[in-house]
């Protein structure tokens, strides 16, 4: 795989990749972050859309592992009921809980995907871990000055993704 910080799937929303697209492109198990992903930050624990979106996965053998840069009590408040493999803190883009998350699942690069909704966190960290990305856009996109920038430098990659898709 060569690296890119183009994801090389887009979806509005996180279960527009449900189990048929996922099991079609031969994914085992799927790597999640949270915030702005499945959820938004102000929502502390996932919503029925959330619960039915996983367990759609889990009837079809597709593993999830959660993965994200927020701190211990946000993840594990979330996870409480989904009993996922989880990571907290975990820096990304650094691959190292991706590939803990892996091992947890039993799944390689091959057969698994991560799905966030940041650039330059969670696409960058799956084509370090050498995994396919899938990017949806931020559920409720913070408006503060860095959130601002980091938005603004991502628009040359998504135009290129969208050139991509449409060759």
């Amino acid at each position: 795989m060569k690296f890119t910080f183009v994801p090389e799937y887009r979806f509005n929303t996180f279960d527009m990749a449900d189990a048929d697209f996922l099991t079609d492109i031969g994914v085992k198990g799927i790597i999640l972050d949270i915030d702005n992903t499945l959820e938004p930050y102000e929502h502390p624990l996932p919503g029925e859309h959330v619960i039915r979106w996983l367990n759609s996965l889990r009837d079809r053998g597709i593993k999830a592992a959660i993965v994200s840069n927020n701190g211990r009590e946000r993840v594990e408040l979330f996870n409480g009921e989904l009993g996922l493999p989880a990571y907290y803190k975990a820096k990304k883009p650094f691959k190292k809980n991706l590939l803990r998350a892996m091992s947890d699942m039993g799944t390689s690069p091959d057969d698994t995907v991560l799905m966030g909704d940041q650039v330059f966190t969670d696409v960058w960290a799956a084509h370090n871990a050498r995994i396919r990305a899938i990017l949806v856009p931020p559920i409720n996109d913070k408006r503060d000055v860095l959130t601002r920038f980091k938005r603004l430098l991502e628009k040359p990659v998504l135009k290129k993704y969208e050139k991509r898709k449409n060759k």
